[in-house]
């Protein structure tokens, strides 16, 4: 079952911990809460499911937050941190300017993929909640902006080589197409709606369509 409603801010209000063992507490509470979600879904996310995991009392818990989205809110920012780690691999870099255009658009589309894939059963999750609760969706389309800043500004990089006359829209275009099938893959398997690959050639396949579209002024082609 999933939230229908968006909460009151106020109901989303965390009374954050002072002391150091609080915080430690107060983290694995949240560790918790990640684990269940990447686990089971929202399905799975109670305030009883994440002090057992977390070893803790409820009251625990309430001393922090009010009510479940809250903490859910909570949960959600924190396993976001941790995605938010992954992506410094689209960090612009030096590194960027050694390699080829090709080379670069495919190192930024495998970057891209490796931030969805390592974190596939936390995204997933909070990606089919998203449709039904307005606070997490705010929330992912800001990060998703985020993480397409990032990627625009390392191919333009290869703005010069880019065969469209507007090359950062073409860009842009670009990393909607790949966000989208990453969003699907991560959200409902890798066999949904196409044959299913392995990690390693779905982001070859990735990476074939943004050189083609981007170098090319092509689109995918399929085998006969």
């Amino acid at each position: 079952m999933t939230p229908q409603n968006a909460p009151a801010d106020a109901d989303l209000h965390i009374r954050p911990p002072r002391q150091a063992r609080s915080r430690r507490v107060w983290t694995r509470i949240l560790d918790a809460g990640v684990a269940i979600i990447e686990e089971g879904g929202y399905e799975a996310f109670t305030i009883a499911a994440v002090c057992e995991r977390a070893n803790v009392a409820p009251p625990t818990v309430y001393a922090r937050v009010d009510t479940k989205d809250a903490l859910f809110l909570a949960v959600y920012e924190h396993g976001m941190a941790r995605v938010m780690a992954d992506e410094v691999g689209l960090a612009d870099s030096p590194r960027w300017a050694e390699l080829t255009c090709e080379q670069l658009i495919c190192e930024a589309v495998a970057e891209l993929a490796r931030v969805f894939l390592r974190n596939a059963g936390f995204l997933g999750a909070v990606i089919l909640v998203s449709g039904s609760h307005p606070e997490v969706k705010r929330r992912g389309s800001m990060h998703a902006h985020r993480l397409g800043d990032a990627f625009t500004t390392v191919l333009l990089r290869a703005r010069d080589e880019i065969a469209h006359p507007d090359p950062h829209t073409a860009v842009r275009a670009c990393y909607d197409t790949l966000f989208s099938t990453l969003v699907l893959r991560v959200a409902y398997g890798p066999g949904f709606a196409v044959a299913e690959t392995d990690d390693a050639t779905f982001t070859a396949h990735l990476a074939d369509i943004a050189v083609r579209y981007l170098l090319h002024g092509q689109g995918p082609t399929r085998p006969a």
